[in-house]
Parts: structure tokens; C-alpha cells; sequence
């Protein structure tokens, strides 16, 4: 939730809304955007977020936020932050950042048509709808390739099954003909999905460099994606705040139909252990920026 409100208060910087106009546009109290915004509150319902969200022109029903009761948001014992459920069900998103027009038939495309595309053309492919990739900066490439080396070089050492991979690589995530991801870095134990082409199925474990470009995609689509095919664990790196947003996501269960997410934002000052390896390695982010200091200050 974290890297939402973080996204939701640059633009409000970015259009130079007051709290007053965020207020009047979103229909929410004038008290409760501005405890929201500050901070204050520190487990904004979604319900809050999705109002918030909705009040950029570009944002105007774009994004489908479930609804979820007070309930539904508690404090974990584990990671002392939210707890945030989402339905198992995909939800349709008909956002995309392509130029209008680009893709007529957004929302039935399939593998087929996203094999036909021409080589040089990168885009993923999520419910039948194209997303246009633009090419990764140095930083970006730099984060994702230092994480793969350290995850893999572990891996090495303690002769584990499961196996690194990094961008691009194909993920045909639920297993269907309607999406394909290309993850910068992932983790996958179960080797019965690899194919000669792709992934055939959900990773372990999933981390996405945040760019300009597949901001919104990364936070509000994929954790959705992944968390319902099954992924076990998902980081988002931020590069702009200079932190990392992890998520554990747990299966359903008797106790909780729809699975939970638990949640935890690290600063790069502190190390982010990886679950799925019982916290047997952890990666240094600060360590890893500071290392490139040259390039990130540029």
C-alpha cells in the first residue's frame, strides 16, 4: 500500500492539487485526506485509496480497487503492517500505456498474437490486453542483474533445485493463452514448468524494478497477477524512494478463502532478507546503489 500513497502523493505534487481540491474531487473528507496524505493514518482503507487514486485525470476509471470492509485491513503480528486480501478471481484492467489505437482488439489478444508480434516490439501480455515495454535504463538493469547474481551465486553454493532467472524471459503465468510476463528477476523451484520457450506457471518468487513506464502495472496489476497464479513471494523495487515494497502472499485456506498478503516496506539502509530461503540470504540495496554511485547520480 505503501508505493500507492507514494505514487498518489507525486501527483498530487505533479498537478499541484491542494488538499482541499483532493478533497472536493474525490468526495472524501477534508480531515481524512489530509491525515491520509500525512501519514497519519497508516492503514488507509481501500475504499480511501481507490477515491484518492481516481482523482488524476489519466487515472478516471481506469483501476478496479476491491472492496473490502475495516475488517479486512488488521495488523500482522509477523510484519507489524497491513494485511491486505484481494479476490482470487483476475479482474479485468483496461488501462494500458500503449498510444490509443495501437491495439483495437485490447482485452482478446492471445499468445498467438503476441508470438506474431515483430521481435523488436516488447510488450507483456495480461488478460488479453497488450502493455508496451519501453527499454530499461543502466539503473534499472544494473539492480536487476546484481540481485540475479547474488540470488544465483546462493543458490550455487548450497546446491538448491531451484532455479534463477532474469528479464527476458517468458512467464505464461495462469497457465492460459491470455498472459505472458517478462519478470526482471524471478526464482523458480519446481522445474516440471520450464519449457524449451517459457515458463509454463507461477515462480516462487518475483521482483520488478519500478520505471516510469510500468509503474502503475507493476504495483496495481502485477501484485494482483501474482499473487492470484500463486507466486509465493513478490519485492517491488523502488529506485525513486529508494525502498523495497516485499510481499508474502499465502494460499486460500478454511480460515481465509481468498489467502492473504502480508506486507513490509524496507528502506535500502536495511538488508531485505528473501523468505522463500528462510531468510537464509538477504540482499543490500544501499550496498548494491552505492556500488554504482556513478551512473545513479547522473
Amino acid at each position: 500500500m505503501s508505493s500507492i500513497m507514494d505514487e498518489i502523493r507525486r501527483k498530487k505534487r505533479l498537478y499541484g492539487y491542494t488538499n482541499e481540491e483532493m478533497a472536493q474531487r474525490s468526495g472524501l473528507p477534508l480531515s481524512t485526506v489530509r491525515k491520509v496524505l500525512a501519514g497519519s493514518t497508516k492503514s488507509p482503507g481501500l475504499k480511501t485509496v481507490e477515491a484518492l487514486w481516481q482523482v488524476f485525470p489519466e487515472e478516471k476509471g481506469l483501476y478496479s480497487v476491491p472492496e473490502h470492509s475495516a475488517e479486512a485491513l488488521q495488523e500482522s503480528a509477523a510484519y507489524a503492517v497491513p494485511v491486505l486480501q484481494l479476490p482470487q478471481q483476475p479482474v479485468y484492467y483496461p488501462y494500458t500505456n500503449a498510444p490509443e489505437g495501437r491495439y483495437p482488439r485490447q482485452g482478446s489478444y492471445t499468445l498467438e498474437d503476441y508470438l506474431a508480434l515483430p521481435d523488436e516490439q516488447r510488450v507483456e501480455l495480461i488478460d488479453g490486453v497488450f502493455y508496451d515495454m519501453s527499454a530499461p535504463t543502466i539503473p534499472h538493469q544494473l539492480i536487476g542483474g546484481a540481485v540475479y547474481t547474488r540470488i544465483a551465486d546462493f543458490l550455487s553454493k548450497k546446491k538448491a533445485p531451484c532455479v534463477p532467472l532474469i528479464a527476458p524471459t517468458d512467464v505464461q503465468l495462469d497457465k492460459d493463452n491470455k498472459t505472458i510476463l517478462q519478470p526482471d528477476v524471478m526464482v523458480v523451484c519446481n522445474r516440471d514448468l520450464f519449457t524449451t520457450a517459457r515458463l509454463v506457471g507461477a515462480p516462487d518468487f518475483v521482483i520488478e524494478v519500478l520505471s516510469p513506464s510500468t509503474r502503475n502495472k507493476d504495483i496495481l496489476i502485477k501484485t494482483r497477477k501474482y499473487k492470484n497464479a500463486g507466486v509465493k513471494e513478490y519485492w517491488m523495487v523502488d529506485l525513486r524512494h529508494e525502498q523495497v515494497t516485499k510481499m508474502l502472499f499465502s494460499p486460500p485456506s478454511e480460515e481465509e478463502p481468498e489467502g492473504d498478503i502480508l506486507t513490509r516496506v524496507y528502506p535500502f539502509e536495511e538488508p531485505v532478507p528473501i523468505s522463500i530461503f528462510q531468510d537464509k540470504l538477504s540482499i543490500n540495496f544501499r550496498e548494491i546503489v552505492d556500488g554504482y554511485a556513478y551512473l545513479f547520480e547522473r
